[in-house]
């Protein structure tokens, strides 16, 4: 007997597709659809078991999200809903979706159909082969802007700089075991990083390669100014590398103000060219100025990160479960527990 298969899984599983939803009333459809093919297929190949759902979470949705959500609850065995109160953003709703679906592993994917739900049925066998993490990862980028995958590849490269650990070219589309989720509730951040905190954990990890698509329907929830918030969201929450930057951006300032304050005392002193009041306003306004409002605004970033993590409110709150064969319930946030 080999190292792999002393670590094989045992088929069936109950297997948990998490799916966080905001306003996806225009590709929800197609998306129940095509998801509940994959756990059909899957349950006749004798891999999942019958108790294994896909937990649609709805972000606080304004559409109809819910109501398409609550009648595919009704009408397919595979699909579960999960209601949170109010819309707490993609990472807290896929933590909330996770922290919920009852099973031996979840698969969480986007619901606008970019990732290929082909790539499931791999994620699943590299489950039974013994991995408790399996990364999604895109094979390409030709679909997207130059733009867009020029800044996508700075951003890994930035954050590998900064010492954090990253997967190139995977967003939140994963399988995780049961004990990579018990372990997952070990980390109480509120500001999430998903993509920062999963290669934290360890355990035996696997990588499926797709391709990924143009969006079924619907408009992004990311546009570029939340994919800058987000990728800025991930260098505070886990380097503080800006903070050393800042210690030495203050030396170099320091240097070079030395270096200056010695030329304006040259020019005042042995010659006569120096404008009355020149020197003593133009160094200090502009040179420290400017330099302590940007180091102000860097420290400013994570005092605010402190400031919500010292509250530790609910980092979502669920207001109903619908779970075929079990009654609407409401629950707490699992971070509480």
């Amino acid at each position: 007997m080999t190292a792999r298969d002393a670590h094989r899984r045992e088929a069936p599983l109950c297997l948990a597709l998490v799916v966080p939803c905001y306003n996806e009333e225009a590709v929800l459809g197609e998306t129940i659809a095509r998801l509940c093919a994959v756990m059909s297929r899957l349950h006749a190949d004798g891999k999942i078991r019958d108790d294994s759902r896909i937990y649609f979470v709805d972000d606080g949705s304004r559409d109809r999200t819910w109501a398409l959500i609550d009648e595919a609850c009704r009408a397919q065995t595979w699909v579960a809903g999960i209601k949170l109160a109010r819309n707490h953003g993609h990472q807290h709703a896929l933590l909330a979706g996770l922290f919920t679906a009852r099973g031996d592993a979840a698969i969480s994917l986007d619901a606008d159909l970019q990732d290929d739900v082909n790539a499931i049925f791999e994620m699943v066998d590299r489950y039974l082969d013994g991995a408790d993490i399996v990364y999604g990862v895109r094979r390409r980028r030709d679909m997207d802007s130059v733009f867009k995958r020029s800044s996508a590849r700075g951003f890994y490269r930035i954050m590998r700089a900064l010492g954090v650990r990253l997967i190139n070219d995977h967003a939140d589309y994963r399988l995780l075991s049961r004990r990579a989720l018990e372990a997952l509730k070990a980390f109480r951040e509120v500001n999430l990083f998903l993509r920062g905190i999963i290669p934290l954990l360890g355990f035996p990890t696997a990588t499926v390669y797709y391709d990924r698509g143009e969006r079924h329907a619907g408009e992004s929830k990311y546009p570029l100014r939340r994919m800058l918030s987000f990728a800025f969201d991930g260098v505070t929450s886990f380097s503080n590398f800006p903070l050393r930057m800042i210690t030495a951006l203050g030396f170099t300032v320091f240097v070079f103000a030395l270096a200056c304050s010695v030329w304006i005392l040259y020019v005042a002193l042995l010659t006569d060219r120096a404008v009355p009041g020149w020197a003593s306003t133009a160094l200090p306004m502009y040179l420290l100025g400017g330099i302590q409002l940007l180091c102000l605004g860097v420290m400013g970033e994570y005092i605010g990160k402190l400031y919500s993590e010292v509250k530790a409110r609910p980092r979502f709150i669920i207001e109903t479960v619908i779970d075929t064969g079990q009654p609407a319930i409401a629950h707490r946030d699992a971070h509480d527990d």
